[in-house]
């Protein structure tokens, strides 16, 4: 289990020579604007306001550099498909993105985030079938659990694995920062994808 002694904001960066260069494993989430994903690292990492949110969509518009206990970074990739980003900025992110993921040698895994409450957008499905395409290994997490009732889960998880071509609906891991459903489960798999046992 992994245990968030240390957690703090290291870097922004928007090209590849403003990354850490420490060479510490990492792990990004990716995810629409209004998603919740903010909430989700601040829940993560036991920290309040360590990552951003705001009732303003589409404020992360670099890639943000969490370390966490001096061995591991988490990576917060700018949200994606918030229409009154404005399109030169949009249009930005894209190859921001791609180089990151493409070329980041220590990346081991992206969790990207989807609204348990909602059918992948566009965005979603875009981006989930360009990092199986890529071979990025991925985990999709369904946020906002709290807000339809736990009956009604299989049925949206079902439409999101359906949508994003996730054979097995159990793949899916539902969360919530305000109740904490998932936060023991998502804190297993990062500790699996990082291959350590107490970071």
């Amino acid at each position: 289990m992994i245990v968030v002694k240390k957690a703090e904001y290291t870097a922004s960066a928007v090209k590849y020579e403003q990354y850490p260069t420490d060479g510490l494993p990492e792990i990004a989430m990716a995810g629409r604007s209004n998603v919740g994903k903010s909430s989700l690292i601040n829940s993560f990492l036991g920290r309040r306001n360590l990552a951003r949110t705001g009732n303003t969509p589409g404020k992360t518009q670099t890639l943000n550099f969490y370390r966490v206990n001096d061995a591991w970074f988490l990576v917060d990739l700018p949200g994606y498909g918030y229409a009154k980003v404005a399109k030169t900025v949009n249009a930005q992110w894209g190859p921001m993105m791609e180089n990151y993921l493409k070329k980041r040698e220590q990346l081991r895994a992206v969790i990207q985030i989807v609204d348990i409450r909602h059918a992948p957008s566009v965005e979603d499905r875009e981006m989930h079938e360009w990092l199986r395409v890529k071979q990025v290994p991925t985990m999709v997490v369904a946020t906002k659990a709290d807000k339809i009732a736990r009956g009604q889960w299989l049925k949206h998880l079902k439409v999101i694995a359906k949508d994003l071509e996730i054979p097995d609906v159990s793949l899916i891991l539902p969360f919530s920062s305000q109740s904490g459903v998932g936060k023991k489960e998502l804190n297993e798999a990062i500790e699996e994808i990082l291959g350590i046992e107490e970071v």
